[in-house]
């Protein structure tokens, strides 16, 4: 759990991870995911005192890198991006498993985000969006949708951080390891 006023107001959204642990049950997505940005991510900042994590995934969505998750095999194609953004903050993901069932299972990104702003009283002010090109379609809609209910401030940092994944890992630690507000009004 994060612990720093720093950290409090900085978010990271990384895309999940084709090479994830294979163990049994659930585990925070955070264990789970295994690819070379998690990685770095557990390097850099193993207590998770640098920033609030948070990953979007083709299966369950945007949610806090903390929640625990099951092993699963999803890849997010076109169709399933252009879905998840015209869904915004409202549509549950993981997605019912029948086409005609009730809509009831999973998380709207819109309440996983205000939990993580302590609903507006902690909003975002650096965020980072780390992934390749369809999720960070994905990202920027959310955060515009973020943004709208106050989660996001406004004028936040956003650094986006895409290309080959050596480059992604130097950026990403780069990111983790700066401190204070980019914006000119420490905390």
């Amino acid at each position: 759990m994060t612990t720093s006023l720093v950290a409090n107001r900085r978010l990271l959204v990384l895309a999940c991870s084709a090479t994830k642990r294979r163990d049994p049950g659930y585990m925070p997505a955070r264990l789970r995911y295994d690819g070379p940005l998690w990685r770095t991510l557990r390097s850099v900042d193993p207590h998770g005192t640098h920033a609030n994590v948070a990953f979007l995934s083709a299966h369950y969505g945007f949610r806090d890198a903390e929640t625990p998750i099951a092993y699963y095999d999803a890849r997010l194609t076109p169709d399933l991006a252009e879905r998840m953004i015209a869904g915004g903050m409202i549509t549950r993901w993981p997605r019912p498993r029948r086409r005609n069932g009730p809509d009831n299972a999973g998380m709207h990104p819109g309440t996983e985000i205000a939990s993580m702003a302590r609903y507006g009283r902690e909003p975002f002010h650096d965020v980072a969006l780390v992934g390749g090109s369809l999720y960070l379609d994905v990202m920027r809609a959310m955060l515009a949708g973020f943004q709208r209910m106050g989660c996001v401030v406004d004028d936040a940092s956003v650094t986006t951080i895409n290309g080959p994944i050596g480059r992604m890992r130097q950026d990403l630690r780069r990111w983790l390891l700066m401190t204070g507000d980019r914006r000119g009004d420490a905390p």
